[in-house]
């Protein structure tokens, strides 16, 4: 005997009941009936955290970027904070990987060029020495150099990494998220990976 999928949920049976009973009751069923039409309301099932610029910085000269690595978030707030963004990010896959604490933004690269770390060829001697800018650079269309060596803020071309522990010690946006990011942060700009 097959087992038939009738459309139904929770939802709808406890609707109709409600229908039932206001029928009976001699009032509308046009509430009801809405309710069955109005989507299901989306929730945030990236858990993202979103924390105050105050319980990490001191001010907010030259605006400020905290890169969360436990909700996989990056946020942004404006020196004069009149912007406050937030974006998905990836980080990095282990925590041998992850440095955290305080950085800035030292060089800001349209177009980068990426090399492997020693440590990423340590674990992969197969990887190319160079990769120009393109839609194979893995550090997508800019990048946010910091004052930690091989450290970087970036984007990708691989949409599958945001969200996920993936890097290799960085923190990845989608390419339009570091395009607005790159426009918005200066040489100078405070970071913070927590």
């Amino acid at each position: 005997m097959s087992k038939v999928n009738s459309g139904l949920t929770r939802r709808h049976f406890a609707i109709g009941a409600m229908s039932a009973v206001t029928v009976a009751a001699g009032g509308s069923i046009v509430h009801a009936t809405e309710a069955l039409q109005t989507p299901p309301v989306r929730r945030n099932i990236s858990s993202f955290r979103i924390e105050g610029w105050q319980d990490h910085f001191d001010t907010l000269s030259n605006g400020a970027i905290l890169a969360d690595t436990t909700s996989r978030v990056v946020q942004y707030w404006s020196e004069d904070e009149s912007i406050y963004k937030v974006y998905p990010s990836s980080v990095p896959m282990t925590e041998d990987l992850t440095r955290l604490g305080m950085t800035r933004v030292t060089r800001k690269v349209d177009g980068p060029t990426w090399r492997p770390t020693p440590s990423m060829l340590e674990r992969n001697p197969e990887l190319p020495a160079v990769v120009g800018p393109g839609p194979d650079n893995p550090l997508g269309t800019h990048a946010l150099y910091l004052s930690w060596q091989y450290y970087r803020v970036h984007g990708t071309g691989d949409t599958r990494k945001i969200g996920r522990r993936s890097s290799s010690g960085c923190i990845g946006l989608y390419n339009e998220h570091i395009a607005e990011l790159f426009d918005l942060a200066v040489v100078g700009t405070q970071v913070k990976l927590i």
